[in-house]
C-alpha cells in the first residue's frame, strides 16, 4: 500500500514539475517576443529623433524603464500614422515627458 502511495505521489511530483517547466518555457517565449517587439519600436523611433533625444531616451530608460516604454511607443505610432514629419529634438522629448506625467495634485496647508 505504501509503495503504492508513494508510487502515485512520485508521478504527480513529475507531472507538476513538466506543468512548470511547460509554463516557465512559455513565459520565456513570451519575454522574449516582447523585446523584439521593443527592438522594433526603438529602431522605428530612434530614427526619427536627435542624437541629444536618443541620449535623454537612453537615460529615461535606465532610470524609468516603463515610462521609456511608454514614450517610445507614442513615438512609433504617430510616425506609424504619419503624424510626425520632423525630426524629435530633445525639447521636444521634454515636451512629451511632461505631457505624460500625470497632474500633482496640491495640497494646502492652513495653520490654525
Amino acid at each position: 500500500m505504501s509503495d503504492e502511495l508513494e508510487a502515485i505521489r512520485q508521478r504527480r511530483l513529475e507531472e507538476l514539475q513538466q506543468q512548470m517547466s511547460f509554463q516557465q518555457s512559455e513565459a520565456l517565449k513570451q519575454q522574449a517576443q516582447l523585446q523584439k517587439q521593443i527592438a522594433v519600436l526603438e529602431t522605428v523611433a530612434k530614427q526619427a529623433m536627435s542624437k541629444e533625444a536618443v541620449i535623454r531616451y537612453g537615460n529615461l530608460k535606465a532610470a524609468h524603464p516603463e515610462k521609456a516604454l511608454q514614450l517610445i511607443a507614442i513615438i512609433a505610432q504617430a510616425i506609424q500614422q504619419g503624424q510626425l514629419n520632423e525630426q524629435i529634438t530633445d525639447e521636444k522629448l521634454k515636451n512629451l515627458l511632461i505631457q505624460l506625467e500625470p497632474p500633482k495634485k496640491e495640497f494646502k496647508m492652513t495653520k490654525k
